[in-house]
């Protein structure tokens, strides 16, 4: 049974379901109890944004009664900013998330009117899976798949505070740390009412202590016409985290009525359309995608920003804004030199007028943004929908954290999405699976699901965040990553489906259609590989190949650049009988022959010497991170007790707290002669080495 309340005054519905759960995943107690006590839930999630959603999902996949609160029932799932999913970075995110049976990849490709390749030009370790989103069809589509989720009650409500547990603190699951501070025991709305449960996650987006910004303008909200979360700030500081301030904004929306388009650069989907999930193998609006427009700012536009940039308030350096997704205001402070900042106009859905003009994200008063919008080619006459805004909200110092999102100050809290520093959509979705499933394996006694740099960018983001922190909002992208030759989008469930379900979030379903794809995988590779020709052979095939006299299978002659797996058909007409997904799959993994598919076992299979060097060279680095990875530090180690460490690392090393060796390396300010000192008093336990036992810097 699902229960669906909303907040007093208003009707209280039931909705049944008759779908049960997967049996691999199981169905969680009818009565989660902690310390002997009865709870009304194992876990709480606070928030219906896109963290929210994979947190909640997560956790009722992993057999754990979970409560979904959010402030309205109807905006669960909204797409607060732009009406895209994924991108360079971004997708891959999205495709593991699909790859640990997460949500937001299918809802994207139910609710997709464009779907786009970036970087198709380039290789495929930064190829960036991207789809312009029907707002409407996604909120439409997640509201739907979630309210009738096993496991999962959605109620209405704010919460005002949370309850702590200082009888019952705990020892850290993950690292064995003395007590923490307290163990979290429930929330409070602000109507007064408590909810018990031994783990929350707190998905708060821009909400918390949210304030908005148009021109001199502030008041307080978390997102237009919506309330911040105020009491969840000061339930945090007096806990004792240190909470700083971020900002973002948004551009205003515009009627696509009011604009000429004539002139302008159209970006057409792509045919065919590939899907986000590994579940789907086309998409439901293939043949009726939508096109983007090109346009460009001048200096008339700069000229009409410059004059008023005295009248915005957002406009301060104490807070810090996306570095990576910047306000018109902040390119021409930042780019002076710049005559023009490139504009596309993305429709906004189907059935809607309104477009989104990416790239002038603007919190001028109402009137500068109407003005500076028609210098603007083709917006000359445009009408505003909405005026743009800038967002002010509170997050956390992400080194309060540790690998399973967990706080290491208090048990049994976990926390995902912009309040851990980071901005974007997938961003965020990608840290509440990870903290939605390791709360619910953590309210079952359960061991917790850890992903590190080696696994997925979602490992990558999380040990980014947590080692370093954030000083200014968090975005992904492939560069970040040490191993993006093997962490591509189009290997994520070969990656991590195996894991999620060792973990037991990954469904039945999920997991057949898994093993049907490696089976239809191993299938062709078979094929092309029982196809071999010497090089008068394969011309006789049609394909060219250097004539050295060696002999070579249709599997081999993906390695070459030259040949595309269309140009094998002659030789191995079954390739064909697969689909189109399929053989792009093995296609890119015949480029990096075998290596992307046998990453699990580290070995090396035939490597093309196009990528022969820096694959030997990654794979080195992946069993020195490993094996660093291995070696776990208390998370409440007293460093001033450790020799040889200058006073600017122990304070680093408090900060941070780092949970692994391989962590404590990755810290800014951490020197060879420190992580010496640092690992041998780890080995010892606080006592002294062996001589054959010490570790030289030669040896790190």
């Amino acid at each position: 049974m699902l229960k669906v309340f909303r907040q007093a005054g208003a009707r209280r519905f039931r909705h049944s379901f008759n779908r049960g759960l997967a049996s691999h995943v199981g169905e969680g107690p009818s009565k989660p109890t902690l310390y002997g006590k009865q709870l009304d839930y194992d876990v709480c999630i606070i928030g219906g944004g896109h963290a929210g959603c994979e947190a909640a999902a997560g956790a009722a996949r992993s057999g754990a009664r979970t409560l979904l609160i959010t402030q309205k029932l109807d905006t669960i799932g909204e797409m607060s900013c732009n009406p895209s999913f994924g991108g360079v970075g971004k997708g891959t995110l999205v495709r593991e998330i699909d790859a640990l049976d997460g949500v937001c990849a299918k809802v994207a490709d139910e609710a997709g009117c464009q779907f786009h390749m970036l970087n198709r030009s380039k290789g495929p370790a930064v190829w960036g899976p991207r789809a312009q989103i029907d707002r409407k069809i996604y909120k439409r589509q997640m509201q739907q798949t979630l309210s009738n989720y096993p496991n999962l009650t959605i109620r209405a409500g704010s919460v005002f505070d949370l309850l702590y547990d200082h009888t019952h603190a705990g020892i850290n699951s993950l690292t064995g740390a003395p007590p923490h501070w307290a163990s979290v025991a429930g929330v409070r709305l602000d109507s007064g009412e408590t909810i018990t449960c031994s783990n929350v996650v707190i998905c708060t987006g821009t909400f918390l202590s949210g304030e908005i910004h148009i021109g001199m303008k502030s008041f307080p909200a978390g997102r237009i016409n919506e309330a911040p979360s105020m009491g969840l700030s000061a339930s945090l500081r007096s806990a004792g985290f240190h909470l700083g301030r971020l900002k973002t904004g948004t551009p205003p929306r515009l009627d696509g009525k009011t604009i000429n388009f004539t002139g302008m650069e159209i970006q057409p989907g792509d045919d065919p359309a590939e899907p986000f999930s590994f579940m789907n193998n086309s998409v439901p609006n293939q043949d009726r995608q939508l096109v983007c427009w090109r346009t460009t700012t001048n200096e008339a536009t700069h000229k009409v920003v410059r004059e008023n940039l005295h009248r915005s308030i957002h406009i301060r350096e104490t807070v810090k804004g996306p570095r990576y997704c910047p306000s018109i205001e902040a390119k021409i402070l930042r780019f002076p030199q710049k005559q023009s900042h490139i504009v596309w106009l993305e429709p906004e859905g189907y059935d809607s007028d309104v477009i989104y003009p990416n790239g002038i994200s603007c919190h001028l008063p109402e009137e500068v943004q109407l003005e500076m919008i028609r210098t603007i080619p083709g917006l000359e006459k445009a009408e505003m929908t909405r005026c743009g805004y800038g967002v002010e909200y509170d997050h956390i110092d992400a080194r309060e954290l540790g690998p399973t999102l967990e706080t290491k100050r208090i048990k049994g809290l976990f926390l995902a999405g912009q309040i851990n520093g980071t901005t974007g959509y997938e961003e965020a979705a990608a840290q509440g699976i990870l903290a939605g499933i390791n709360a619910g394996l953590s309210a079952q006694n359960k061991p917790p699901l850890i992903i590190t740099r080696a696994d997925g960018y979602i490992g990558v983001m999380v040990d980014d965040l947590i080692v370093k922190g954030a000083e200014e909002p968090y975005r992904m992208f492939t560069s970040r990553s040490e191993y993006r030759m093997t962490l591509r989008s189009d290997n994520a469930d070969l990656r991590l489906t195996k894991i999620g379900r060792d973990a037991g979030v990954v469904t039945d379903s999920r997991w057949n259609s898994f093993c049907q794809m490696n089976e239809q995988l191993t299938g062709l590779r078979n094929a092309l590989n029982g196809i071999i020709h010497s090089p008068q052979g394969w011309e006789a095939t049609g394909v060219s190949v250097r004539r050295d006299g060696v002999r070579r299978s249709a599997y081999d002659m993906l390695t070459s650049p030259r040949v595309t797996i269309d140009q094998l058909y002659n030789a191995v007409p079954s390739i064909k009988n697969f689909s189109h997904r399929i053989q792009e799959r093995i296609a890119i993994e015949g480029m990096f022959s075998q290596l992307c598919y046998a990453i699990f076992q580290l070995t090396t299979l035939g490597i093309p010497a196009l990528y022969a060097v820096y694959l030997r060279r990654q794979e080195a680095d992946l069993k020195a991170f490993l094996k660093d990875e291995m070696i776990a530090l208390d998370t409440e180690l007293d460093y001033n007790a450790v020799p040889g460490l200058s006073m600017e690392v122990k304070n680093r090393l408090q900060e941070t707290k780092p949970t692994s060796i391989g962590a404590a390396k990755r810290m800014e300010g951490m020197t060879p002669a420190a992580l010496i000192s640092l690992l041998n008093f780890a080995k010892r336990g606080g006592r002294s080495l062996d001589t054959q036992d010490t570790l030289t810097e030669a040896s790190i």
